[in-house]
Parts: C-alpha cells; sequence; structure tokens
C-alpha cells in the first residue's frame, strides 16, 4: 500500500539537525504513519534521538548511516530548541519514546494492533506488561522477552526472531538502551516482520513503576536528562561528554543563523 498524500507530506519536511534529518512530527502524525505502515506490512525503524545518540553518531558511522534510513523523532527538547531557534521550524515539538508508546498502546486498542516488548529484566516486563493492561484493558500484547545480558549465539538469535515472528507483532518495542537498540533493530530489519520497530530506551523502567520519570515541570523545561542523572549516576560520564559538544554546535550554528540572517 502507497502512503496517503498527508504522510507523504509529513514526511517530505525535515529539519537538519547536526547532519540528521528529522521530520517535523507531532504524536498525532506519527500514528497516521504507523497506521499507514502496518495496512502496508512492510518492516521499518524509528530512532527516537535525543542529545546523546545526536553526538553520538557525528562519529558513529554505523549509527549515522541507521538514523539516515530511519524515521527520526525528536525525544529531547534541546533537538526542538535547535529546530526552532537555528532553522526556523515553528511547528517542531518534541515526540519522546515514553509518550509515544503510551499513544501507541491506548490508539491501538480499537484498532487491534499488536505490540511485542523486548528488553530490560524480567521481573521488569511482568510488571510493564500488568501495568499496561491495567491502563489499557483492551491492548493486545503478543509477547516479552528478556534477553540475557549477552550476546546471543547464532541459534539464540534466529530462536529469538522465529518467536518475535510467530506472534505477527504490528509494533516491536525495544528497550536495550541507545545507541544498543537502534543498531539491534538495523540488524534484524529484514528478519523481523513488524511494521513498526522503535527503540524506547528506558521506557520499560518508566511504564513499569520500576524508575520514576521526572516530574512534569522538569519534562516541559529540558531538564529530564538532570532527574535521571541524579537517579543513575552511571550516566554521568554520558552527558558529560556529549552535552558539551551539542551546546558548542548549538551556539555556534544559532550565532550563524542570525549573521547570516542581519
Amino acid at each position: 500500500m502507497a502512503p496517503t498524500k498527508k504522510s507523504k507530506a509529513i514526511l517530505d519536511n525535515k529539519i537538519d539537525i547536526l547532519g540528521i534529518q528529522f521530520p517535523v512530527l507531532s504524536y498525532d502524525s506519527c500514528l497516521e504513519l504507523f497506521n499507514d505502515w502496518i495496512k502496508s506490512g512492510k518492516p521499518h525503524q524509528v530512532c527516537i534521538a535525543n542529545v546523546h545518540t545526536v553526538v553520538t553518531a557525528l562519529n558513529d558511522t554505523e549509527l549515522r548511516n541507521i538514523n539516515q534510513q530511519s524515521l527520526m523523532t525528536m525525544d529531547g527538547l534541546p533537538l526542538v530548541w535547535y529546530a526552532k531557534l537555528v532553522r526556523q521550524s515553528k511547528h517542531s515539538q518534541r515526540v519522546c519514546g515514553p509518550e509515544l508508546m503510551l499513544r501507541c498502546l491506548e490508539h491501538g486498542q480499537q484498532k487491534a494492533w499488536k505490540h511485542f516488548f523486548l528488553g530490560g529484566k524480567t521481573e521488569v516486563l511482568d510488571d510493564l506488561v500488568s501495568a499496561m493492561r491495567k491502563s489499557y484493558p483492551a491492548v493486545n500484547i503478543v509477547g516479552a522477552y528478556s534477553p540475557p545480558f549477552r550476546a546471543l549465539t547464532i541459534e539464540e538469535d534466529q530462536a529469538l526472531v522465529d518467536m518475535i515472528n510467530a506472534q505477527q507483532p504490528d509494533f516491536l518495542w525495544v528497550g536495550l538502551g541507545a545507541p544498543k537498540q537502534e543498531k539491534w533493530i538495523a540488524a534484524h530489519i529484514n528478519k523481523i516482520y513488524a511494521p513498526v520497530q522503535l527503540g524506547v530506551g528506558a521506557a520499560f523502567d518508566f511504564h513499569s513503576g520500576h524508575v520514576l520519570r521526572a516530574p512534569l515541570w522538569m519534562q516541559h523545561n529540558g531538564l529530564e536528562w538532570f532527574y535521571r542523572l541524579c537517579q543513575d549516576k552511571r550516566l554521568f560520564k554520558r552527558y558529560l561528554v556529549t552535552n558539551p559538544v551539542f551546546l558548542a554546535y548549538f551556539i555556534k550554528d544559532l550565532l550563524s543563523a542570525k549573521f547570516l540572517k542581519s
């Protein structure tokens, strides 16, 4: 099935942020795209990007190539600020993984969309499935699997692929952490038939209740990263390395844009 004219228009309107092309998306436009993809039956990858993954892609050729072939959404609010202030994209807005996941689960109830969760600890997945079924009584969760914390053998990997395909999910939600989850999806996109395949990072931890999400005022002001850092000191190295790099590019590109405009 060919994409609708509206879906095509959505994908044609893109904003460049440090070499990555981001369509101007909203949660509603994502749902429309996903509906088209599910009708087509062809697998697609969605990369939900934040400052860390955008900066990482500057030097990670594999991740950069994956981004160029995927649907990109602006998870991090600083990316939205860049789009609006540097690229003058008035309609750019945040489409973050945890919220997108909930909207797909809710919206999919009336369409009988099927969901498979991959990643996280067994107890996290158990609580996630329970919480989602409580919140969305008509949700169709067809499977959940917690892989071992090591590389799978060829036989184990094929067994996992077969298990997912046997359930015929419309959505494959992968919570392995970035950029591991993006690379895993890309390596399996031609093996797993789910039309919508997304890496959603910490969404499993948030929605299962195992990790508290930042208050709304912090989410709305670009401070969710700081809240997560206070919860998990292992993130310190990530933010120490990538946040200053993004800030430097942001300031340079903003000054260049204003200078060229004046």
